[in-house]
């Protein structure tokens, strides 16, 4: 059995004084880093949006955190962040880099939102890391990083329909909590039988 870590969205947007800043999201980076030793294999996620992505308020001429829909369904209209080569969608300074075997990058599509690190808000678009893990040999995943509620609870979910096991380890998660997102994250979590550790 392999185990790999995947780390989700450590960048600094989503960082204090990010654009889309967690609450507490630099916290859990020393955590990361000394976990990732734990394991056989180590994945990383990076939003990485176009400048102007349809999932931006600003697209719309809306304010940020409204919703709006999508072909694909309700999507939440974020601010503008993890732009392409700007400083906000690189990784936190202290996050251990080096240690990834792989860097997988999403929402680089302009017309379509990407929260999993499996599949775009679709539910049909593979990222390629199912295949990836797969040609690996990796069955398990423990998943940590930004934030608990959309990236991490969206990844997760998706893993564990895919047939891998999957752990969330809190402790290293931060969430945005938008509208109770957080419980209902959790619950959904649960339901499609990921370990909350």
């Amino acid at each position: 059995m392999t185990h790999a870590l995947l780390v989700i969205d450590v960048q600094n947007d989503f960082c204090p004084g990010g654009a889309l800043a967690v609450a507490g999201g630099d916290e859990i980076v020393s955590g990361i880093n000394a976990a990732m030793n734990d394991f056989d294999a180590v994945i990383l996620t990076q939003d990485w949006h176009p400048a102007g992505h349809s999932s931006f308020a600003s697209s719309h001429d809306a304010e940020p955190m409204s919703l709006t829909e999508m072909p694909y369904g309700p999507q939440v209209l974020w601010p503008d962040h993890c732009i392409q080569g700007s400083v906000g969608a690189n990784f936190h300074p202290n996050l251990t880099v080096d240690r990834a075997d792989m860097i997988i990058r999403k929402g680089y599509n302009p017309a379509i939102d990407s929260y999993s690190a499996f599949f775009e808000n679709d539910h049909k678009t593979p990222t390629g890391l199912e295949g990836y893990l797969r040609t690996r040999g990796i069955d398990t995943l423990t998943m940590v990083g930004l934030a608990t509620d959309f990236c991490v609870n969206y990844s997760a979910v998706d893993a564990a329909k895919l047939g891998f096991n999957v752990t969330v380890q809190m402790d290293l998660c931060r969430a945005i909590d938008f509208d109770g997102s957080l419980q209902a994250a959790r619950d959904g979590m649960i339901a499609a039988g990921v370990t909350i550790a």
